[in-house]
């Protein structure tokens, strides 16, 4: 069939066009995408606290053993366990029948010397007018006056022997030596109580203020000599700031402590030495035995301080990426000195100037190109403060 003139110029027409919009589409798909627009904001230092932590037991600022001073039958319990008592407060009576004979007999005892007293006296005024006359001979003079004195002594020997026999009752009666609070009381009403017992009869914790115990090793211990101003330990312990404690639940107790002593030596078997710090304790929300963490702050004059979310990890390194004059970022290793809950401190790695992909670090890599989004490096500490 022919095909008329008129009708293959429309084809061949269609055919051009048709041609030339797939020639436009494939070179359409060959075009890279466009650079990905990424937050980029400059290095920059500035004054910041670093923190180092140190595990921790806590004590109460006394912790008494309460034991018996006397032998007997625990007759009375006058407290609860876990209750809180003031110094000079009844805590246990042991049965005093026993001691208080004692005491009768001490007492009828020096009445016996006191009449022994009076009749060495008689004696020895009736013999001094005889031997002024040599109607006695001295030798019994010399006696009478010796059964005095052995009257006298008597005498202070009972009266010793009361007194030991009031202190005696008086221990029958135990007493809280310190306010503070009641720990187990393993013994019952009835027991027999012995001073030589292995278990005291509870435990009695003052915990007006809480003492922190932990160690430094050698090289932390010399750190902080080298780190706060004075002459002596004494001194530089009281230059130090004051320091948090981070309780079990991951939360700082809301008081500060103030590092107080340090000890005399070294351990030899662990290579450490044992410091504390003090922490009010008024409202007895620590107690003894409590575990925690003691927070000491290093304050750091200029260090260069970076977002956490501009870092990322490959194994067990830190990485950022450096954003170059070419628009290409580059990842760069760094080394962290401390952080806090939202920067990294660097100490190594990158510099005062330097430009840091911000956030969207997920789908670049090294040599990638971006479109940077200059943001202030302060609005950054003041969304997130140090």
């Amino acid at each position: 069939m022919k095909i008329p003139g008129k009708t293959r110029i429309i084809v061949l027409i269609s055919s051009i066009i048709l041609l030339q919009n797939c020639t436009k589409a494939a070179e359409g798909g060959n075009q890279a995408p466009p650079a990905p627009e990424l937050p980029v904001y400059t290095v920059i230092t500035s004054p910041a606290t670093t923190y180092q932590e140190f595990p921790t037991a806590l004590e109460g600022k006394n912790n008494v053993e309460i034991r018996s001073q006397v032998d007997g039958y625990l007759d009375r319990i006058y407290v609860e366990e876990g209750s809180f008592v003031r110094a000079g407060q009844p805590l246990f009576k042991i049965d005093s029948r026993a001691y208080g004979e004692q005491m009768n007999m001490a007492q009828a005892n020096l009445q016996v010397a006191n009449a022994n007293i009076q009749k060495a006296k008689v004696e020895v005024d009736r013999l001094q007018p005889l031997v002024a006359a040599k109607v006695v001979s001295d030798v019994q003079m010399k006696t009478a006056k010796a059964n005095y004195a052995a009257a006298v002594a008597a005498a202070s020997q009972a009266k010793a022997s009361i007194g030991s026999a009031k202190i005696n009752v008086g221990f029958t009666t135990i007493t809280a030596p310190v306010s503070g609070y009641i720990g187990r009381i393993p013994y019952k009403k009835g027991s027999l109580i012995s001073r030589t017992d292995p278990s005291p009869l509870t435990l009695l914790s003052d915990i007006s203020e809480i003492y922190a115990y932990f160690s430094l090793s050698e090289l932390d211990f010399i750190a902080f000599q080298n780190k706060y101003p004075g002459a002596t330990l004494e001194e530089k312990l009281r230059n130090m700031p004051m320091v948090d404690l981070v309780i079990a639940d991951n939360s700082t107790y809301p008081q500060k402590g103030k590092m107080s002593i340090v000890d005399g030596q070294f351990d030899k078997s662990t290579g450490a030495i044992s410091v504390r710090a003090v922490f009010p304790n008024a409202h007895g929300a620590l107690r003894t035995g409590n575990t925690g963490r003691v927070r000491l702050p290093q304050l750091l004059s200029n260090v260069v301080v970076i977002p956490q979310e501009s870092t990322f990890e490959i194994q067990d390194k830190t990485y950022v990426y450096i954003l170059g004059k070419d628009k290409k970022v580059t990842s760069k290793p760094v080394t962290i000195s401390g952080k806090t809950d939202s920067y990294y401190f660097i100490s190594e790695g990158i510099s005062v100037g330097d430009k840091i992909v911000y956030t969207g670090l997920g789908s670049l890599k090294d040599g990638a190109s971006i479109q940077p989004k200059a943001i202030s490096s302060d609005s950054l500490f003041k969304a997130k403060p140090l």
